[in-house]
Parts: structure tokens; C-alpha cells; sequence
């Protein structure tokens, strides 16, 4: 008996001693691509590696409107009165995780670190998705440093001084830029893209720096099963750095999340786990069976189950859940490659094709039976919670009239020649268009809705179905024809979405890839020109060229409602950034052990 009770209190005191690890369980919508920064895009992706390294500069969590403080910066990079210099000064003392290649030494953070990670983006050899977001930025000699890279063919010269990146000392840089840029902090605020990374690391990784993520933000990389399984744990080595953040006096919400948590060191969990369920149905049932602590955006088809009239369902409520729901600062929408023959070029009837598919797509439908009613339609190409945006603002993008877009198309050319109830091409031909989709069943719903538009007016467009990294991947090479996709603004600024109609981003934020030489020198002045009413006349004129020529089809801006346990407690969503974990906290007791 006495050996009993001494075995007993044992378990007990070890219990104590070592409490069960604070997992935060939820899933993906869509599998990430990997983790390197300077070679990802995808959001999913980037809310990883949004937790596994640090930018400078980043937005307070509670804070609404957004507001920028430092990161890994002693303060706010400071401008000169021209806003072309930008010097900012990293805190010492901040550590990258553990890796082999530091040879088992502690490896700090160092300026020179983030002259390192920007220059990766002009490297040819990356082939970065984001290069043309890092080419907007204007750091001079940076685009001269890839060019001179891509003539020669060798390899880029990582240790060749670029004027645009000034190393002052051990800890402190300087950005000097083309043209001015008085928002550039909000440029550089990404910590999923622009967080630091270490040369050695890197070039030890080789071809798997994608698989070898070393940051130094609160969360390593565990265990990854590519388009199944993401496992990261707490860094043991992260910074001493406590909850604070400037929510307004009237925000109850931020208020209370601050009286609740502030002081706390960060992270405040120990896992996450993340599953990938591309399908509805699978990642509703997971959640609402206790395998999940959040749901990331309650599936379209389940939205009448778990939020009907916009309030969460009471058998929900009564488990001390609690909905959030946010117009999200993102669009969906339908691109059309501009390069392609058929449906891209200026011409008058190619800009007539588009503008009839536009036409007569009922987006208010789609919203209604596929979306659950959480969206609003779009009007324009920039989205709620950023400058561009414009409530008030109406054009042809939000209309509905299959009966203009047939009179476009048989203005133009399109008609049915031999009877078959397919429009053929002006010259007489074939009009060969093709669609691509992604298998997820909402994805389906979406297709027939748009295939029964199309048959409406008398466009016969096969689909080509792929999976969504696939479509990606093809989409930025500039070989589908038409697909939809959705964006989130990466910055409270109309510069994010203005790029979508920029040249210089064509395969990158300009996934339509279009040209035109107003649009250009558009988007050039808004990024140059302080805030005021004459940059304002500058976005309002590009997105009536965007209407215009219709690159996109802008359908609508969502409603995303998310949904956390009781057992998880601090969730907010962001606004233009991607890290939110080390800001919740976890009640393991409160769990479904599985």
C-alpha cells in the first residue's frame, strides 16, 4: 500500500511539473507550397512562415486602424524629408533558432541579415514570386544587380555592395530608394516575406531551403508532410517580448483582450498543429468533433448551419464558442491572362469579350447560394479597410446584364455560324476558351454557376482542373487562360492593389500580366505621391481604367467568419499581416483528448 501511495504521488508531482504542452489544432483550406520567403506567395504558406521569422516593422495586433510599430527594429525606421532614405537600427541581442549550419554556436540577428534577404529576391536563380512587389519598392541598384545577373549568366554576386542597401554598421542599415516612398514601412511590414533569414543556413540548404525554414520569430518548423500535415513548436530560444498593444479607448474588444493578456510573455503556446482539408464537408466535421481548436473561415456550405442571420447557432453558443466575423481587406475574382490571344490584347473585341463574361456573370447569385450571403459584390479592384477603397463607388464591373454582354458579343463578331449553340470566334473560327479549377467542391458550385452565365449567353468554356499549387505555379507562368483566385491586401495603402494593373508586376501581383503605359505611370505616382487629394484623383483614375479594360473581373469583397473554442481565447483576425498565434491563448483542460 505505502509503495502504492509513494507511486501515486509521484505521477502526480510529474504531472505538475511537466503539464501537458498548450497545442493550438486547426487546418488549411488549401496545401502551403513551402517556407521559403523569397520563394512563396501563397498565403497559406505564408501564414507559416509569417510565425517563423521577423520583419522589422510589423502592425500592432489590436490596433484598428492599423497602426506600424517595430519588430526587430529598436524603433521605427526613420525617412529623410524626401522619404528616399529609410535607416533603421536591429536590436541586439535577437537570436536565430538552432541549425547545423551555425556550428553550434548562438547566431544573432545583424543588419547585414536583412541586406542578405532582400537581395534573395533579385536573385534569378529564386525565381522569387515576389520580386516584382520587391522591384516596386525602388531600392536602387537592386534591379541592375539581377539584370546584370541574368545577361551574364552566373550566379548572383551576394557580396557585390548594393547602393540601395547600405550596411552602416553591425546593427544598423539603410534603404535608399529611385523615387520616393513615404509609405514604405508598409511595404517592408511582412514578416512572412521579408523577415530575415541567414545566409549560411540557406546556402547549406541548397534546393531545400523551402523544407529548412531558420528564423527568428516565437515558432520553429517540427514536422512538415507536404499538403498534409504542418507541425510547429514554441522556439526555446525567442526573445523576452510581452503582449502590448494600442487598442483605441472605444474599442471594447481590443480593450478587453489587452486587460487580459498584456504582460504576458510571448508565445503564450507551446504547438501548433495544422491539418490540410481541401474539402468542406472533412474540415466542418473535424472542427465540430473537437479534433480542431478554430476554425479558419466557417465553410461556405455550413455557414447557414453555424452562423445563420450572421449570429453563431445556439448550439455553438452554449458551448461557450465564439464567432468572429470581419469584411476581410481582400477580393475574389476572375483573371484573364492578357497575354493570351483569345481572351487578352486591347483590341476593341477582345476588350468586348471580357467585358460580355463580366457581363453576364450573377455574382450576387453566387454570393447568395454558394458563399451563404457573406460577401458583399465589388465595384472596383481595391478592397474594404484600404485607402482605395470607395463604398460609394459604382461602375459596370458590379453589374449583371446578360443582355448587354450578348449585344457586345454580337457587336463584335461572336456568333453562333453553325448552329451548335456555341458563339464561334470573329474570324470564323473555333472561339477556343478554357477555364481553370481547383477539385474543392465550393470551387464546383462555382463552376456551374458560372458554366450555366456562359451557356446563357451562348459561350461554351470547358474547365481544366488542377490542383490550387498547380494552378498557381501555371498561372504565374502565364499559361492558363482564365482562373479565380482570391487576394488579401498586403498593406492598408492603395499601392498593393493598384500593382495588380502594373506591368512591372506582371506574373506576380499582376497575375492578368497587364500592360498599359497610363496604368504604369498611374501606379508609379501613387507610390511616389504623399497622401492627399491629388493621389486620390490618381486611384480613382486607375481603377476606372481597370473597369475599362477589364483584366479582372473583381467579384466581391468577403465576409470571413471564423470561430474559436472555448479553450482558445485571444483571437483576433489580422489586418495585413499573417501571425497571430503567439497572440491566443490555449486551456488544455478544456480540449478533446484525442
Amino acid at each position: 500500500m505505502r509503495a502504492l501511495l509513494i507511486a501515486l504521488c509521484l505521477t502526480v508531482s510529474a504531472a505538475q511539473a511537466d503539464p501537458a504542452p498548450k497545442t493550438l489544432r486547426y487546418a488549411f483550406r488549401v496545401a502551403e507550397t513551402g517556407f521559403d520567403p523569397a520563394k512563396i506567395l501563397d498565403l497559406y504558406s505564408r501564414t507559416v512562415t509569417g510565425h517563423l521569422f521577423e520583419a522589422l516593422v510589423t502592425y500592432d495586433y489590436l490596433q484598428r486602424p492599423v497602426q506600424l510599430k517595430p519588430l526587430t527594429a529598436v524603433e521605427l525606421p526613420t525617412p529623410n524629408a524626401d522619404y528616399t532614405q529609410w535607416t533603421a537600427r536591429v536590436q541586439p541581442g535577437i537570436y536565430f533558432q538552432d541549425d547545423p549550419a551555425f556550428g553550434g554556436k548562438k547566431r544573432e540577428l545583424t543588419a547585414a541579415d536583412y541586406i542578405y534577404s532582400f537581395k534573395r529576391f533579385a536573385d534569378p536563380k529564386v525565381a522569387s514570386p515576389a520580386w516584382s512587389t520587391v522591384e516596386g519598392s525602388h531600392i536602387t541598384g537592386l534591379k541592375a544587380a539581377r539584370e546584370t545577373a541574368m545577361k551574364a549568366k552566373q550566379d548572383f554576386d551576394y557580396d557585390k555592395p548594393i547602393a540601395g542597401l547600405q550596411l552602416l554598421d553591425r546593427y544598423t542599415l539603410r534603404f535608399q530608394l529611385d523615387k520616393p516612398n513615404p509609405r514604405f514601412l508598409q511595404e517592408i511590414a511582412l514578416s512572412d516575406l521579408f523577415g530575415a533569414v541567414a545566409r549560411e543556413v540557406i546556402e547549406a540548404a541548397g534546393d531545400q531551403t523551402m523544407a529548412r525554414p531558420v528564423g527568428t520569430g516565437p515558432f520553429m518548423l517540427k514536422q512538415w508532410r507536404r499538403g498534409s500535415l504542418i507541425v510547429l513548436e514554441k522556439n526555446p530560444g525567442y526573445r523576452e517580448r510581452t503582449y502590448d498593444a494600442n487598442p483605441l479607448p472605444d474599442d471594447a474588444e481590443g480593450q478587453a483582450l489587452l486587460a487580459r493578456f498584456k504582460g504576458r510573455r510571448l508565445p503564450m503556446i507551446d504547438r501548433v498543429e495544422i491539418s490540410i482539408l481541401a474539402e468542406d464537408q472533412p474540415r466542418w466535421l473535424s472542427f465540430v468533433g473537437g479534433e480542431h481548436d478554430f476554425l479558419e473561415r466557417i465553410p461556405e456550405p455550413f455557414v447557414g448551419i453555424a452562423a445563420p442571420n450572421s449570429q453563431l447557432a445556439p448550439n455553438l453558443a452554449q458551448q461557450d464558442m465564439k464567432l468572429h466575423r470581419t469584411l476581410g481587406s481582400e477580393v475574389f475574382l476572375l483573371f484573364f491572362n492578357m497575354e493570351d490571344a483569345i481572351v487578352g490584347g486591347l483590341a476593341p473585341h477582345q476588350v468586348a469579350l471580357r467585358r460580355a463574361i463580366g457581363l453576364a456573370m450573377d455574382v450576387e447569385r453566387e454570393i447568395r447560394l454558394v458563399r451563404g450571403g457573406q460577401a458583399i459584390q465589388a465595384q472596383g479592384n481595391f478592397p474594404p479597410h484600404t485607402l482605395g477603397y470607395d463604398p460609394t463607388f459604382k461602375s459596370e464591373n458590379g453589374d449583371f446584364d446578360p443582355i448587354k454582354a450578348k449585344a457586345l458579343l454580337d457587336l463584335y463578331g461572336y456568333v453562333d455560324r453553325n448552329g451548335d449553340g456555341c458563339r464561334d470566334a470573329p474570324d470564323g473560327g473555333p472561339l477556343k476558351l478554357e477555364m481553370s479549377t481547383t477539385p474543392e467542391g465550393i470551387q464546383r458550385q462555382i463552376d456551374d454557376l458560372f458554366n450555366k452565365d456562359m451557356r446563357r449567353i451562348g459561350l461554351c468554356i470547358p474547365f481544366k482542373t488542377a490542383k490550387w499549387p498547380e494552378q498557381l505555379k501555371t498561372a504565374r507562368a502565364g499559361k492558363l487562360q482564365m482562373w479565380t483566385v482570391a487576394y488579401s491586401s498586403a498593406q492598408p495603402d492603395a499601392y498593393s492593389a493598384a500593382s495588380r494593373l502594373s506591368s512591372t508586376h506582371a506574373g506576380g501581383n499582376n497575375i492578368a500580366r497587364f500592360s498599359l503605359p497610363e496604368a504604369d505611370r498611374l501606379v508609379e505616382d501613387i507610390a511616389a505621391m504623399p497622401d492627399g487629394p491629388e493621389r486620390m484623383a490618381k486611384v480613382a483614375q486607375l481603377r476606372r481604367i481597370g473597369v475599362a479594360y477589364m483584366p479582372y473581373k473583381i467579384k466581391g469583397h468577403r465576409f470571413l467568419l471564423d470561430i474559436e473554442r472555448a479553450q482558445l481565447r485571444g483571437y483576433r483576425r489580422p489586418m495585413f499581416i499573417q501571425n497571430w498565434w503567439e497572440y491566443v491563448d490555449i486551456d488544455p483542460a478544456k480540449q478533446t483528448v484525442r
